[in-house]
């Protein structure tokens, strides 16, 4: 009963972060000037992503490496497919052009990049594949220049911002609500994924299927709980930029930050997950042309991908025996 009691709690919290988080955000952005793209590409993406960056450097200087390739594949993956296929579900997502054509051709290149670096044994016909420190910095140099791209927006002015008014809450006010959002999110996805693993255990689900499913979704729940609340809100560049800049924090910073900390060793299974990661950003991109109007992803185009990941779910529990 006290982990079932957690875990309504940690979904309270969920709720509640994304709820002040989507609001600070876009208090922020409308202050400033500032497009709600670029604040979900950065604030809303890097916060969101603090529960992938704990586990993976973590899980990396703990010496368990594959916990830590797995968590970002995995959150990648249910980042485009389970995340945008839901939020499409409650509100079809007009994609802003300059997302189509830059943002998510990023998130795509950062799967290929992890692809090449992570595959010496076939490419190279080394012994075994791994992630290295050299390749750990390479990730972010990347990261560095995502950076630069984002900051040439902000001079820039980047997108036109909203011209509805400004909150009545002042900068202070937003970067509370921003912070408090953030606190709750990454205190929330602990309990779920804290009081799920004991749960699991206790009706007698196999450890690689708690590792596959619940840590895996559980790291992302920040990124659900935020584009879901942002996609009912109306607030779609926020729903759409956290998850493309979550994809590419994923990869960029916290893959490369691990690989810094301890190299990571990518077993030939991973290329599953990593097709699997690169099927869902091409799928994405496929998408912004496939219906009408264009930059639309629509709720059709959700419903497949939930069922895709659905299936990837399912392909694991069948690869991953207890």
């Amino acid at each position: 009963m006290m982990n079932l009691l957690l875990l309504v709690v940690g979904f309270a919290l969920l709720i509640a972060g994304a709820h002040f988080l989507v609001e600070g955000a876009a208090g922020l952005a409308r202050r400033f000037g500032l497009s709600e793209l670029m604040i979900g590409l950065t604030v809303v993406a890097f916060g969101t992503s603090t529960p992938e960056l704990v586990v993976s450097v973590l899980a990396a200087a703990r010496g368990t490496t594959s916990i830590a390739v797995g968590n970002v594949l995995g959150s990648n993956t249910a980042n485009i497919l389970l995340i945008l296929g839901a939020a499409a579900l409650i509100r079809p997502l007009a994609v802003a052009a300059s997302t189509v054509w830059k943002e998510i051709p990023v998130s795509f290149l950062a799967a290929v990049v992890v692809a090449v670096l992570g595959n010496d044994a076939w490419i190279d016909g080394r012994g075994e594949s791994v992630l290295d420190r050299t390749d750990g910095l390479a990730l972010l140099g990347f990261f560095a220049v995502f950076l630069y791209y984002v900051a040439g927006m902000t001079r820039a002015g980047g997108e036109q911002a909203e011209t509805s008014p400004a909150p009545p809450t002042g900068p202070t006010g937003g970067v509370a609500r921003i912070v408090g959002g953030l606190v709750a999110l990454v205190g929330g996805g602990h309990l779920v994924v804290a009081s799920a693993v004991v749960l699991a255990r206790s009706w007698g689900v196999s450890e690689m299927t708690i590792g596959v499913t619940i840590v895996a979704i559980g790291t992302s729940l920040p990124e659900l709980a935020t584009s879901l609340v942002a996609a009912r809100k109306g607030k779609v560049d926020i729903a759409v930029g956290n998850v493309v800049g979550s994809c590419i924090f994923n990869v960029f910073l916290i893959l490369g930050a691990s690989a810094v900390v301890a190299p990571l060793p990518i077993q030939p299974a991973d290329n599953v997950d990593l097709g699997a990661t690169l099927l869902a950003g091409g799928l994405l991109f496929l998408f912004m042309f496939t219906g009408r109007p264009r930059h639309l992803l629509d709720r059709r185009e959700g419903a497949v991908c939930l069922t895709i990941y659905a299936a990837y779910l399912a392909y694991q529990a069948i690869r991953q025996p207890p």
